[in-house]
């Protein structure tokens, strides 16, 4: 199924979804635990998860590498841990200018992980991908905020698991693996959860439960669009998130990107894209996230 148009318009809104969904959660960063809003997230996530693999049917949720699947789940509950934390003590649109900085870490990581070869073009676009983080970050200056390596580091535990993901696309389901993943996330959170609990006010309550569902119905809408776009064709579509996240920012937290931000934004997208373009695949082959 090839319809480009509907994909990239479900992907769009999944940003806008992904968008609210973190708004909620930065909102609530400085009232709740870190551990507690990702918990509400991981709970929605793992009911989702689970109703996709049932769907499957047969052996669907039987795996082939559990440890494999162990380690990507704990790598996506750190990232996401970090993630929040990330957004809570740095501006939308910053922490989401750092976190593209994830796609180019999978290109570096492959090459000791995957045993993948990188030419000198693309060594050169991922130089210029951390070159548009530190400007963002600024190291050494009075701007520097040391809390937006939060950011760095979930950038970097997504990367794992994204090349994990790769060892595994071989022999296991993608609806198996987003279900290990979740359970083994909601099961150490839940492990931990009882230190960190702080009781919610009824506003706090439905703001933690929607950012929740905001956010699996973002991973919904992505899964969905993959269905009718390739990934090739939807990646320079998820820059539009820095768009959005600005937006949010400025109505809600009163907040804009400074210059530097702006200007180390777009020497990330365009490292980004160019290497999005030299991994494009085949005309025989096709990716999905």
């Amino acid at each position: 199924m090839n319809e480009p148009l509907r994909g990239i318009w479900l992907n769009l809104i999944a940003g806008i979804v992904f968008c609210a969904a973190d708004t909620l959660a930065k909102s609530l960063a400085n009232e709740l635990s870190i551990v507690q809003i990702t918990w509400t997230r991981y709970v929605v996530f793992a009911v989702m998860a689970f109703l996709l693999t049932t769907r499957v049917g047969g052996s669907s949720f039987f795996v082939r590498s559990p440890w494999l699947q162990l380690a990507r789940g704990m790598c996506l509950v750190c990232s996401s841990l970090l993630f929040v934390l990330g957004i809570r003590d740095v501006g939308l649109a910053e922490a989401t200018t750092i976190g593209f900085i994830g796609p180019i870490m999978v290109t570096f990581l492959a090459i000791p992980l995957l045993g993948e070869r990188v030419d000198a073009r693309r060594w050169i676009a991922l130089a210029g991908g951390m070159a548009g983080v530190l400007v963002v970050l600024r190291p050494g200056t009075g701007t520097f905020q040391p809390e937006a390596l939060y950011r760095v580091a979930s950038a970097l535990f997504w990367s794992v698991g994204v090349i994990l993901t790769r060892r595994m696309v071989a022999t296991e389901r993608a609806e198996t693996t987003m279900f290990w993943s979740a359970v083994s996330g909601l099961i150490v959170l839940t492990a931990i959860i009882p230190f960190h609990f702080v009781p919610p006010t009824a506003l706090q309550l439905v703001s933690s439960i929607g950012q929740g569902l905001l956010s699996s119905l973002g991973q919904w809408l992505v899964i969905i669009s993959l269905r009718y776009t390739p990934v090739s064709t939807l990646a320079p579509y998820s820059y539009m998130q820095l768009f959005y996240m600005t937006i949010a920012g400025f109505l809600v937290f009163d907040v804009l990107p400074d210059g530097w931000t702006l200007l180390g934004a777009a020497i990330i997208v365009v490292s980004g894209l160019y290497t999005g373009w030299r991994e494009r695949p085949g005309p025989r082959l096709t990716e999905s996230r």
